[in-house]
């Protein structure tokens, strides 16, 4: 945690351009209301670096959005002198605030999070879902032609760019082609007025396109990853002496080779689960979805170091939670694993 949020507080302050300087840059005269022969815009944009800290040293600036560090000499403020007291930091579980709103970053990330939680479980659940019986449906028909088929769309479809398909996807299930499916947002514009079971059906026919957009691709490479898991299985000795003993090949490929096939899978969850709430970005955008993924790239082009901050970070924790999760999970997929 510490050096993932060390090494993105350095690459975003390396990259051109600074909070700042968006807000007052091209056009900022007139979107502050300032002349810039008064010099309104340019004591606008020092002040607006000062009230965030951008103007203090990097290890400064670092140290404050961590945690409650007291490194002046009057002991009253991070910076020395008597303003407000920057006690708080992601110890503390304090986000800060967005630059341009002042808004608390923790809750807008909350807010956002709201709906890309559920979307990325959803996801991966069905991933999952159809990524293990097709990976075992594939092995056991090894060598087919529908296995050949099979594989072959399911490496398109990990081929297949996510914002490619879900610029398709609207394409051909709006109002341009069969208009079966609402292409943007997640209700109806009036959906507040929407009875319970309206309502529900609403969110869930919204829901569709972008759930089959985040889906796919996992499956794809889940299933694949599946089927080379069962078919190295199916090769080692203790296969043959269950087939040797009369075993049904049911038997043999659900209850022998199914539990040891599945460490490579298990362990891809520690990268899929972060992936889909991270990398949900794309899917956000396209479809206009306000969840975090969207609020990291609004972040990103406004050089709002507080949102990029909380949203790496958070995807990092769950980068850690899907690590510890699959450890856990070994042992009782794998009987040789043990924690004790």
């Amino acid at each position: 945690m510490f050096g993932i949020t060390l090494i993105t507080f350095v690459i975003m302050r390396l990259a051109p351009g600074d909070p700042a300087s968006i807000r007052f840059g091209a056009g900022g005269e007139q979107g502050a209301g300032m002349s810039s022969e008064s010099g309104g815009v340019l004591a606008s944009e020092a002040k607006f670096r000062k009230d965030r800290l951008l103007d203090q040293p990097l290890w400064k600036q670092y140290l404050h959005y961590m945690g409650p560090f007291d490194l002046s000499e009057q002991g009253h403020s991070l910076f020395g002198g008597t303003g407000e007291s920057p006690w708080g930091g992601v110890l503390l579980l304090d986000l800060e605030t967005e630059y341009h709103s002042k808004e608390p970053v923790l809750g807008k990330l909350i807010e956002r999070l709201k709906v890309t939680i559920p979307f990325a479980f959803i996801s991966i659940t069905l991933s999952y879902l159809i990524a293990l019986p097709l990976g075992i449906w594939s092995v056991v028909r090894q060598g087919t032609r529908r296995d050949g088929t099979v594989m072959v769309i399911v490496f398109l479809l990990y081929s297949i760019p996510t914002f490619w398909a879900g610029l398709m996807m609207q394409l051909v299930f709006g109002a341009n082609l069969l208009d079966v499916l609402p292409i943007i947002g997640l209700h109806h514009r009036d959906a507040e007025t929407f009875l319970t079971g309206p309502y529900l059906w609403d969110l869930f026919k919204h829901a569709i396109l972008p759930l089959a957009c985040m889906t796919y691709g996992t499956f794809a490479y889940l299933s694949r990853q599946m089927r080379a898991g069962m078919i190295e299985t199916i090769r080692q000795d203790y296969i043959r002496t269950a087939r040797a003993k009369g075993l049904s090949e049911r038997v043999v490929i659900l209850k022998h080779a199914l539990r040891n096939s599945m460490i490579p899978v298990i362990t891809l969850f520690a990268s899929a689960l972060p992936l889909l709430i991270g990398g949900s970005l794309i899917v956000e955008v396209v479809f206009q979805i306000n969840g975090m993924g969207r609020y990291a790239f609004e972040g990103l082009l406004l050089r709002d170091y507080n949102i990029v901050m909380a949203t790496t970070t958070f995807s990092a924790v769950m980068t850690l939670f899907g690590v510890l999760f699959s450890d856990i999970t070994y042992a009782l997929v794998d009987p040789r694993i043990s924690y004790d």
